[in-house]
């Protein structure tokens, strides 16, 4: 523990390193493409500097329009606007969609594109994180993408269920950063390292994390299990790509026996079937280890977020499967704060009561086909 640790207050406990958290940040949480859209929209009109957007999938549906339109209308008014976006997420674009917002002056960078003959190639590795930063003063990341099926169904959308952050103060300087270390490693244009982000009212301690050098492969895991061996009375984890490996499984039975009450709600129906089978295949060890599993039974689960004992909270792109540990760049935002704690394990909690408890005996009753099946895919877990 550092001395900053040893001399602060009793919330830095879940702090792996608390002298890299700023302070006075306000932050909010936002549900699902039906909040989060329009304030991301909003925040991009009222710049007056920059928009740096960076996104897993963009499509070029009546969402991905929205934005287009947004981000043109910024460029053609002198606005300096970038867009990262992975080559896979990407892969529904039109090619008018694309020339249309050059056009306008945005400037375009496909990540880990899946030629081999062009530059940066990438077969693997994607870059899942959603990051909007705008003028160095607000951002957002956590868990939605750019498309119809995040839209809130009253919309037209999807009514897929995920999580966002909105937040200002000196954090947002993080995001930015991480967002131009990948631009410029996706073989963007160079522009000046931001600076400072001015303070706010808000009373969050908040820290991004990221995974894009070898080195920091592990950052965003390592914020978990320190986290998850300090808890003393709750760990709510929602996250709809839940395959825990041996580790972080040893480490939240270990917080069972030490009183911890641990639940975890993953999707009943998931839009990634393989992901699922391989997930349910830990189901049984989890139960019989004490943690309280809940299968989400709407539309599709799409978010990843923790809380642990009301004050220390994540929310961000990354699931705690190989997919994300080893091959994926993430990012997640860590925020130490009570009030915004306790608002977001509610938002938890709640989503676990319209959600089914898996009983174990129930569970250990289902056919001998399916335990083979999820068995199976748990062995290609590395490359889901």
């Amino acid at each position: 523990m550092t001395e900053l640790v040893q001399a602060g207050p009793h919330e830095l406990v879940y702090a792996l390193h608390a002298e890299t958290y700023t302070r006075h940040n306000d932050v909010r949480f936002l549900v699902g493409g039906g909040e989060v859209f329009p304030a991301m929209l909003d925040a991009i009109a009222a710049a007056e500097r920059y928009v740096h957007l960076e996104t897993y999938i963009l499509r070029s549906d009546e969402t991905g329009s929205r934005f287009a339109d947004a981000l043109m209308a910024r460029a053609e008014k002198g606005v300096e606007v970038r867009l990262l976006y992975d080559a896979v997420g990407g892969l529904e674009l039109s090619a008018d969609y694309l020339a249309a917002l050059a056009n306008a002056g945005v400037k375009l960078v496909e990540y880990g594109p899946l030629a081999p003959w062009k530059a940066r190639f990438r077969l693997h590795q994607r870059d899942h994180r959603k990051i909007l930063v705008c003028d160095g003063k607000v951002a957002f990341t956590g868990g939605i993408n750019i498309g119809n099926e995040y839209d809130a169904v009253e919309n037209g959308g999807g009514g897929w269920h995920d999580l966002h952050a909105r937040v200002e103060g000196p954090v947002v300087a993080e995001l930015a950063r991480t967002f131009r270390r990948n631009w410029l490693k996706g073989g963007g244009d160079a522009f000046p390292p931001p600076g400072d982000a001015p303070e706010t009212a808000g009373t969050a301690m908040a820290q991004a994390l990221s995974n894009e050098e070898l080195r920091r492969r592990r950052a965003i895991r390592r914020a978990y299990l320190h986290a998850f061996r300090r808890a003393r009375e709750t760990i709510a984890i929602v996250n709809a790509y839940f395959i825990p490996d041996r580790g972080l499984r040893r480490v939240l039975f270990n917080a069972i026996r030490r009183g911890v009450k641990v639940s975890v709600t993953v999707p009943a129906e998931s839009d990634v079937p393989a992901v699922q089978w391989a997930s349910r295949h830990t189901y049984a060890a989890l139960l019989k280890g004490g943690v309280r599993l809940y299968e989400w039974q709407w539309h599709v689960l799409h978010a990843k977020a923790v809380v642990v004992d009301g004050v220390w909270s994540s929310i961000g792109s990354y699931n705690l499967d190989a997919r994300s540990l080893f091959h994926n760049l993430e990012v997640v935002l860590c925020i130490i704060d009570h009030a915004f704690g306790a608002k977001l394990k509610a938002q938890i909690d709640s989503d676990a009561a319209l959600s089914r408890e898996v009983d174990l005996a129930a569970w250990n009753a289902r056919p001998l086909w399916r335990q083979l099946v999820e068995w199976l895919f748990y062995r290609f877990r590395f490359w889901l």
